[in-house]
């Protein structure tokens, strides 16, 4: 196992994500854990729903990272496909 020199050491929302997630957008259902980002994988909109529970759409490009804490991702309203949340 690899040694980990952050075990133990608070994580703040500028330092690189401790884990991640694959999203499958759902109107109904929260994400098991709160985002701090979205990797796109396939470029499309995406429809999320932020922590504070206001909606927004952004128009994301292959590549490219929605930097928005992430409660939900919604079905309705998101075409890019190959989401990862990061957290």
């Amino acid at each position: 196992m690899a040694r980990d020199p952050y075990n133990g050491k608070a994580s703040g929302l500028p330092d690189p994500a401790g884990g991640v997630l694959s999203i499958t957008p759902d109107d109904d259902t929260d994400l098991s854990v709160t985002c701090r980002a979205l990797y796109v994988g396939q470029a499309g909109d995406v429809k999320l729903r932020a922590m504070d529970n206001t909606e927004a759409i952004f128009a994301a490009s292959e590549g490219s990272y929605i930097l928005v804490r992430t409660r939900r991702v919604l079905a309705t309203g998101t075409t890019a496909t190959g989401l990862v949340g990061l957290y």
